[in-house]
């Protein structure tokens, strides 16, 4: 198999990953578990594997396209909040849901949002580039929008300290690894090698990803599934408007194609693993069910990205 009939099979293994981690999960609760250690080191690889498929010196073009980045903050951060006050209207009766789902949709992802780009022919470079402004104003604003959207309902603080640490792990430590050795594959033949290798793990990784984030969270889903249901409909509802918002703030700023992909997935895609240390760091009476809450919206998310990746290159041309 070369990689490029791999890449062109990348739908049916993850859809076949995501039914094996299911199984899985459920079958092998306990031992399913103990796979959310796995979860970090994993996207990190993952990330590592799409950072070195990226020519890093175009990324200071990147941060200087300005409409671009006006696009993605529009988008991500006046656009999508919007959005998201309107479907969580049904859910303030239930706060504990409510805060997980608020905090995971207010969010942009900063991680794994790359490959899902680079996947469906947005500009995986331009996604890349934007990462730090994505993480700067989510730490800035999110507990503004969470004081205006609960309330009364939680005077909860919210620390930044898990967004720095997956910044640092999943971001630049895979980042600076790649730089490092795409400079040394120009100058030793088994770095060069190394990196050929290389080239052939983001469909593999991607499948590793998805398996242990859905088997090892998958019980607790199951667990808490009858109080999570009305935040069901809200992510799906999530997930078929917000690819539409970021289409739209492509538009407005007259994007190319490519940039107008990747603006899509970017405010469709979620924080979701950067942002469930803080629902586990809730008080306790609403810990458990807030993160069982994220995690929810990253098992209906992983399904929306594979629907993804074939619908927004056909649609947006």
């Amino acid at each position: 198999m070369t990689r490029e009939q791999l890449e062109t099979q990348q739908i049916p293994i993850y859809f076949a990953a995501v039914l094996a981690a299911v199984a899985f999960g459920v079958l092998t609760s306990d031992t399913a578990r103990h796979l959310e250690v796995l979860v970090t080191p994993a996207i990190a690889v993952l990330m590592y594997a799409m950072f070195l498929q990226i020519p890093f010196l175009d990324l200071r073009q990147g941060l200087s396209n300005r409409r671009f980045i006006a696009a993605l903050l529009l988008a991500n951060f006046v656009l999508v909040p919007l959005l998201v006050w309107a479907v969580t209207r049904g859910l303030v009766e239930h706060p504990a849901i409510l805060m997980g789902a608020l905090l995971v949709l207010l969010t942009p992802c900063i991680d794994y949002v790359v490959v899902f780009t680079h996947i469906g022919k947005g500009d995986a470079r331009l996604t890349l580039a934007a990462t730090p402004v994505l993480l700067l104003v989510q730490l800035a604003l999110l507990p503004i929008y969470l004081a205006l959207m609960l309330g009364d309902s939680s005077n909860v603080a919210i620390s930044v300290t898990p967004f720095v640490e997956a910044f640092v792990l999943l971001i630049v430590l895979p980042m600076v690894l790649a730089v490092l050795t795409s400079a040394g594959a120009r100058r030793l033949r088994t770095v060069s090698t190394w990196n050929d290798a290389w080239a052939w793990m983001p469909v593999p990784a991607m499948a590793l990803v998805l398996v242990v984030v859905i088997a090892s969270q998958i019980g607790v889903v199951l667990r808490d599934f009858d109080r999570l249901l009305p935040v069901i409909p809200v992510y799906i509802g999530f997930m078929l408007l917000a690819p539409a918002l970021g289409l739209l703030s492509a538009r407005l700023l007259r994007l190319p194609a490519t940039e107008a992909r990747s603006v899509t997935f970017s405010a469709a895609t979620r924080n979701s693993l950067v942002v469930l240390p803080l629902a586990l760091a809730l008080p306790e009476d609403m810990r458990g069910l807030a993160a069982a809450a994220v995690i929810t919206q990253t098992l209906v998310e992983l399904a929306g990205e594979l629907v993804y990746i074939r619908a927004v290159p056909r649609v947006v041309r």
